[in-house]
């Protein structure tokens, strides 16, 4: 599966990228993520593969990723996860609703209200 873009109000979910346009690698840094790069080629295989669905939530007029937000497949049911930058809470906690909602109709997976703040 392509990733997918989701809009969530004030805040847009795109997937991660790091290309000579716009490169989230010094954000997944500032979030703690050891190997940036390799991060980002393992969340377009987790798309690929229908394994892991990851997005960046970014301000829509920059592009900048402020959160990552993310499901993961396990069985039947979607196991909901996500980290935001210091002062970027409020945009992780508005994309959760809209990721679920992805993971229920588009995925068939039943998502339960459990939200992990950690990077998968």
């Amino acid at each position: 599966m392509q990733a997918v873009e989701i809009n969530a109000g004030t805040w847009y979910l795109r997937a991660l990228r790091a290309d000579d346009r716009i490169t989230d690698v010094p954000a997944l840094t500032d979030l703690g993520v050891a190997s940036p790069a390799g991060y980002v080629s393992a969340a377009e295989a987790g798309w690929a593969s229908e394994t892991r669905f990851v997005w960046a939530v970014c301000i829509p007029t920059t592009g900048e990723l402020v959160a990552l937000v993310g499901v993961t497949p396990e069985g039947g049911e979607g196991r909901l996860w996500g980290r935001a930058r210091e002062g970027y809470d409020e945009a992780l906690d508005a994309a959760v609703g809209p990721v679920s909602r992805f993971a229920e109709g588009a995925l068939g997976l039943s998502v339960s209200d459990e939200f992990a703040r950690d990077i998968r």
